[in-house]
């Protein structure tokens, strides 16, 4: 089984009851769904960052920190705490020789990215974090 298959079979279930309760017809997603490949660390970054900013693209959190429901918000409560998210891998950094399993970055190179792209704002979207903001890092004194 496949993710494009599951989110078909899912799509088919959603769609008819979204057809009967608004009473039309057409897909429910209706292309919003697209299975990327994610080739190297650059590609990975890229998504797991958009995903991360997606309560700030849509004027819902002003910044990460207040981005309910992400994972970059559980990973900075617990790095506040000196802890590491049980359901998230870790960050292991760069290395390429005896990679342990985990994510290819530094926590403080990848909230430096999604505070970066964050500031961005796009003219297709609602939201952005202020550029009077003071970094991430500096905000959280890490």
């Amino acid at each position: 089984m496949d993710i494009s298959w599951f989110v078909r079979c899912l799509n088919e279930s959603i769609t008819r009851q979204a057809n009967e309760e608004n009473r039309c017809t057409g897909c429910f997603w209706d292309g919003c769904f697209k299975s990327q490949a994610l080739l190297d660390e650059r590609a990975l970054a890229a998504c797991t960052a958009y995903v991360d900013l997606n309560p700030i693209s849509a004027d819902i959190a002003k910044t990460s920190e207040g981005s309910d429901h992400t994972s970059i918000q559980q990973r900075l409560r617990a790095t506040i705490s000196g802890e590491q998210p049980k359901e998230l891998l870790p960050f292991v950094g760069g290395e390429r020789l005896n990679m342990p399993k985990g994510l290819p970055f530094q926590l403080d190179h990848y909230l430096a990215l999604v505070d970066w792209s964050g500031r961005h704002l796009d003219p297709k979207k609602r939201g952005a974090i202020s550029q009077n903001a003071p970094p991430i890092l500096e905000r959280l004194g890490i």
